[in-house]
């Protein structure tokens, strides 16, 4: 039977009232469930809710960016689906919120497989408790940061082909990754992919936003679990090296004088 239970941090949950919570850490903001407090989540502590209310001070349509990013999410997801792709793996991929990844694809490829990977073990929690009785689709807890871990781990490839087309997705994380590192990890997780394969991103950029406001940005995430690193769209472009991007190239998710957020779609 379903229940209610909080804790001393005013987190409230409702699963079977046998599910425990595994060790999570409930002093340190995280970006995860900031980012499911900005989608209208439960799932988040007093201490991320406070973080994401003093982002809003300086970015108060981070709501609307939120919400945006899941639809170019969607957008790609639908659009790798319908060109053939029925195997994804979303790295860094939140709080579960519908529609998910593998909701969308399934419209096109009933029989569509996904692994959803985050290093955020609630993020782990919820998917596994979700999505425990399909075993086409997995959760995973690892480090984007580690590509060699994450395409070498069984339960990846116990639902992954890599020999086949597989559409890659990285939407709103990269700018959770330091911009010196960022080309190669990505870059290490292309080249494993078949030809084919597609990648979808969306990523923070610096770009018409007033720097001071940025600063504040970039001081809220220094005290989470993930430092924010906004790019130019010059390092964008380096992320995308080699890849065929697809019409309309990159382009604005969102924009406002509080942030910029973009979007692009590639094929391999």
């Amino acid at each position: 039977m379903a229940n209610e239970a909080s804790t001393d941090d005013d987190w409230t949950w409702a699963d079977d009232s046998d599910w425990v919570p595994p060790a999570i850490d409930t002093k340190t903001p995280s970006v995860a469930r900031m980012y499911d407090f900005f989608l209208g989540g439960k799932d988040n502590f007093a201490v991320d809710r406070a973080a994401a209310e003093q982002f809003l001070k300086g970015y108060p349509d981070v709501a609307d960016v939120a919400r945006a990013n899941r639809a170019y999410l969607a957008r790609s997801v639908r659009a790798m689906a319908e060109a053939g792709i029925d195997q994804f793996l979303d790295l860094g991929t939140g709080i579960p919120t519908s529609p998910n990844v593998h909701e969308v694809a399934r419209q096109v490829h009933p029989k569509a497989s996904v692994v959803y990977l985050d290093h955020d073990p609630i993020v782990v929690v919820h998917d596994q408790a979700l999505l425990a009785d399909d075993e086409r689709v997995v959760t995973v807890q690892r480090d984007l940061c580690a590509p060699d871990d994450v395409l070498n781990d069984p339960h990846v490839r116990s639902v992954l082909d890599l020999d086949r087309p597989l559409g890659l997705l990285m939407i709103a994380v990269l700018h959770f990754v330091d911009p010196v590192s960022g080309p190669s990890i990505t870059a290490r997780y292309i080249d494993a992919l078949a030809p084919g394969s597609q990648l979808a991103v969306t990523i923070g950029v610096r770009d018409g936003v007033d720097p001071a406001v940025l600063a504040e940005h970039e001081l809220v995430y220094s005290r989470s679990n993930a430092p924010i690193h906004l790019r130019t769209l010059a390092q964008v472009d380096e992320v995308l090296t080699g890849l065929d991007v697809v019409a309309p190239g990159i382009e604005d998710v969102h924009f406002s004088p509080h942030g910029h957020v973009v979007g692009a779609r590639a094929i391999r």
